[in-house]
């Protein structure tokens, strides 16, 4: 049996891929953790089952509808309109890589950045062939505009709208 070179490539670019997406995939278990020490230790077990339910909707949410919003088929640049439940054509991103390999690798980003909507809207403008940003040449390395700018900016949003914790910062706390 004689393996071309092709298909043992495609093997050792899936299994990458995979070992890429398990690594992201365990940020999990560190973000529980440092959530975990900024909070009173009665209340860890609520952080855990938060981490946990980021991790099981967000997926679901993701594979339900937000791989087909940022690599769908788009007219307009703004977001894909097929592949829900990852089904439909998605020849246009041109992998060497079997889809599913390709899905759990974003899903695991989707996850970190808990959003299954926003994060694939930003991440068809840069990522998807179709995208505005994408068609203007917008280059985008190792996630730093797609992922972290989109988690950075719902994070201070959050931040915006929660404001302070009540209590957590009066004046009389600091007078000795």
């Amino acid at each position: 049996m004689e393996i071309s070179v092709s298909s043992l490539a495609r093997g050792i670019d899936t299994v990458w891929v995979l070992l890429c997406a398990a690594l992201v995939f365990f940020m999990e278990g560190g973000f529980a953790a440092l959530e975990a020490g900024f909070i009173r230790s009665k209340n860890s077990l609520n952080i855990i089952m938060k981490v946990f339910a980021d991790c099981t909707i967000g997926m679901l949410g993701y594979w339900a509808i937000g791989f087909g919003i940022m690599y769908g088929l788009d007219k307009a640049g703004l977001f894909g309109t097929n592949g829900i439940f990852l089904t439909g054509d998605f020849g246009h991103l041109n992998l060497r890589i079997p889809l599913y390999a390709y899905w759990i690798f974003q899903a695991a980003f989707a996850v970190a950045v808990a959003t299954a909507v926003i994060y694939p809207v930003a991440g068809h403008w840069i990522w998807n062939p179709d995208g505005w940003l994408a068609k203007m040449g917008m280059m985008d390395f190792a996630g730093s505009a797609a992922v972290h700018s989109v988690g950075g900016w719902a994070s201070l949003a959050a931040v915006l709208v929660l404001g302070p914790r009540k209590g957590k910062y009066n004046k009389d706390q600091y007078d000795n």
